[in-house]
């Protein structure tokens, strides 16, 4: 499983690297099942209504450049997502929630059971170590915020 949440963890990485102008993130909780475990990121910059169909072709194009085929894409105006799959066997997806806050999430195939030590990339803005829920998101852009109120 840590081997899983590794793979994950660059998935992520690469993901949000590819996003520009960039997006500040914070870790969500990570979740292990029978022979799986989930990595989540929340975008902490506020996505404005105008921008989330651009946000979201941004990832889609990134995902299909690398291979990763989508499984289905949710054109939903106020909670648009999209789904795809790696290569090797990781579900990972995008969706839009309110406030237009963002969330990322990746699944592994089942794997071996071990122990799962927290991410160690460290996020690129605040932290938020021990709250939960995350708050909404509170970073503007000049770009990803345009519009929003």
């Amino acid at each position: 499983m840590q081997g899983a949440a590794d793979r994950a963890d660059k998935i992520l990485d690469e993901v949000l690297a590819g996003i520009r102008p960039e997006v500040q993130w914070a870790h969500d909780p990570t979740t292990t099942g029978k022979c799986d475990v989930s990595r989540r990121r929340t975008v902490m910059t506020v996505i404005s209504a105008e921008r989330r169909g651009s946000f979201l072709g941004v990832v889609e194009r990134f995902w299909r450049k690398n291979g990763y085929r989508i499984k289905a894409i949710n054109n939903d105006v106020d909670a648009p997502a999209v789904y795809a799959r790696t290569n090797d066997g990781f579900g990972v997806s995008l969706s839009v929630g309110g406030k237009g806050q963002a969330f990322f999430q990746v699944d592994s195939p089942c794997v071996e059971k071990s122990d799962v030590a927290e991410s160690t990339t460290p996020p690129n803005g605040p932290a938020y170590e021990g709250v939960y829920p995350l708050p909404r998101p509170n970073i503007r852009s000049p770009f990803w915020s345009a519009g929003a109120p």
